[in-house]
Formats: C-alpha cells, sequence, structure tokens
C-alpha cells in the first residue's frame, strides 16, 4: 500500500466502512468476543518479534530484521482490534479497523482516557511503509537493508509496539 492509499482510506469513512462490511462478509474479518489471554498472546508474540529482531542485528541477517519488525507491529496491531471485538486474517482489513476504531475521532466520555496514545497518521503511515519493507525483503532476491535502516526500523517498531500496548492496556482496563 502506497502513501496516498493510506491517506486516501484516512480521507474517506465510507471507504473504510465498506471495506470493513466486505471483509465482514467474506469472513477475512470477524466479530469475536474480547479474549484477555488472546490479547496477551499477541502482545507476547510481538514481544518475542522484537527479541528476534534485535538477535538478527547481531547476526546481520538486516532483511530479516525487516521481517521481524514488521510482524511485531502487525501482532500489536491484531491485539488491538481484538479489544474492539475484532479478529482478522488481512493486513488491510486490519488497518481499516485501527483507522475506524482509533485513529482521529470523536470520542466519548469512556474513550478520553486512551486520549493521550491516540494512533496518529505517523504509526499508520509507519505500519504501512513496514508492511511494504517486509514484502521487499521476504520476496526480493538481493538483500537491499543496511544496519542503519534496519536500526531506524527497529526503533520505530519498538515506539510503535509500545504505543499499541499503552491503548489495549486502556481498553481492556475498560472493558472490565
Amino acid at each position: 500500500m502506497k502513501e496516498y492509499d493510506l491517506d486516501k482510506l484516512l480521507a474517506n469513512q465510507d471507504l473504510i466502512n465498506k471495506n470493513i462490511i466486505k471483509f465482514l462478509q467474506k469472513g477475512i474479518l470477524t466479530n469475536q468476543d474480547i479474549d484477555a489471554d488472546e490479547i496477551k498472546g499477541h502482545l507476547l508474540k510481538s514481544d518475542h518479534n522484537l527479541r528476534f529482531v534485535a538477535e538478527n542485528i547481531k547476526l546481520r541477517f538486516f532483511d530479516w530484521v525487516t521481517i521481524g519488525c514488521y510482524y511485531a507491529c502487525y501482532h500489536a496491531a491484531l491485539a488491538l482490534i481484538l479489544t474492539k471485538g475484532y479478529s482478522s486474517k488481512n493486513h488491510l482489513a486490519t488497518l481499516c479497523v485501527l483507522i475506524r476504531e482509533f485513529y482521529n475521532r470523536e470520542l466519548s466520555k469512556k474513550d478520553l482516557e486512551i486520549l493521550s496514545n491516540f494512533i496518529d497518521y505517523h504509526d499508520l503511515l509507519f505500519y504501512v511503509e513496514a508492511k511494504n519493507k517486509r514484502e521487499d525483503a521476504a520476496y526480493s532476491t538481493k538483500t537491499k537493508f543496511d544496519q542503519n535502516d534496519t536500526e531506524q526500523l527497529r526503533l520505530k517498531a519498538i515506539l510503535l509496539v509500545s504505543k499499541f500496548k499503552l491503548v489495549v492496556g486502556t481498553a481492556v482496563k475498560t472493558v472490565r
């Protein structure tokens, strides 16, 4: 997904809603009871991927670092959408739920608690950029990534996962 496509999604709530309905009808996105253990499992998988990233930087396997960063963020995103009762089998479906449920919305009084942890445009843009880099790393026959690039990506992944964890923690508390 290009930045332009993300901008289009962010600007068009009707498109987001139509995509979510389509994904629900196709079974790509499902409604699911909020499950604290599954949320925790996604966050643990995210942490596991970040440890994998740290070790692979030392080994200089920079293509795998990129892939690990993406999946660390993706598992944190899956945990986050589960706090709203969704399970996803697709990256775009996950992104649409993130935008609809967490990005730049009017919040109820109950939701004001998570305002300071709100997912902003830059976090969503990084999520999309990481997916694109993951595809290059996974499918290209060339090693395109250097230590500086992957270290920057790792730091962004750590920050995004940390932010998602804060939002997840607040959302889980409001459900209880």
